[in-house]
């Protein structure tokens, strides 16, 4: 975990079901390189599929891969919607980086089952760079 704290700026409405405070913390963790969280929330088989880059099989490279990502230090994070449906779900927002780089991005979420407590399976990430 780094030794900052992001600014985060969340819609009310993005936090009154179980998935949807899950997804709005494990969203936060990321931005903050909050491994730990990001391992128990995940399932060992995790795929992480960054649309027009690369996917990422296990929880093992899922964390490495995270990790690597940490060179530029979020600021900001805006989580604009967390939609939840079963084991489905999509959170959308905007990273606001160090040195004026920003990031629109979106994600959509599998989980390992539609119970309060499911793991998440399956991420794809679209990520966007914008201008700030």
């Amino acid at each position: 975990m780094t030794d900052h704290s992001v600014e985060v700026f969340c819609e009310e409405s993005c936090g009154n079901a179980p998935k949807k405070l899950l997804l709005k913390d494990f969203t936060i963790a990321f931005a903050n390189n909050d491994y730990l969280y990001m391992e128990n929330h995940t399932t060992d088989d995790i795929c992480w599929n960054i649309v027009g880059d690369k996917r990422i099989q296990g929880k093992e490279q899922f964390l490495k891969a995270a990790e690597q990502i940490k060179e530029q230090q979020v600021i900001e994070l805006h989580i604009s919607n967390i939609i939840t449906h079963g084991k489905l779900a999509a959170v959308n927002g905007r990273l606001n980086l160090e040195n004026d780089i920003c990031y629109e991005i979106c994600d959509i979420y599998l989980f390992s089952s539609s119970g309060k407590d499911a793991k998440i399976k399956e991420i794809t990430s679209y990520i966007i760079k914008v201008f700030c």
